[in-house]
């Protein structure tokens, strides 16, 4: 795993191995509450994931992620707004409970 030092994780984010959290110039990107990312998923520059979204095995992330979608590709797109977050256990809510 591979995570730039300007990258900001939001409360209860599953990362899975092989995850790159990554920027060559400027700002990481920023990820929300409660979101999976699946195995081999690489986020480059300063891209927004929103909270409760999945991302799918061997993502490539280039661009902003709405809240509650599900992902996936090379590059990743939208797939749907079923579900969102389904891999995460334990969901973080605004109490923080």
């Amino acid at each position: 795993m591979i995570i730039n030092p300007t990258a900001v994780i939001g409360n209860n984010c599953n990362l899975s191995q092989f995850v790159t959290i990554g920027a060559i110039d400027g700002n990481a990107a920023e990820i929300g509450d409660n979101v999976y990312i699946g195995p081999n998923c690489c986020l480059i520059e300063n891209v927004r994931i929103g909270n409760n979204v999945t991302i799918g095995s061997g993502s490539v992330v280039t661009h902003d992620i709405p809240d509650n979608a599900t992902v996936a590709g090379n590059y990743a797109k939208v797939l749907n707004y079923d579900r969102p977050g389904k891999y995460v256990e334990n969901r973080w809510n605004e109490t923080g409970n």
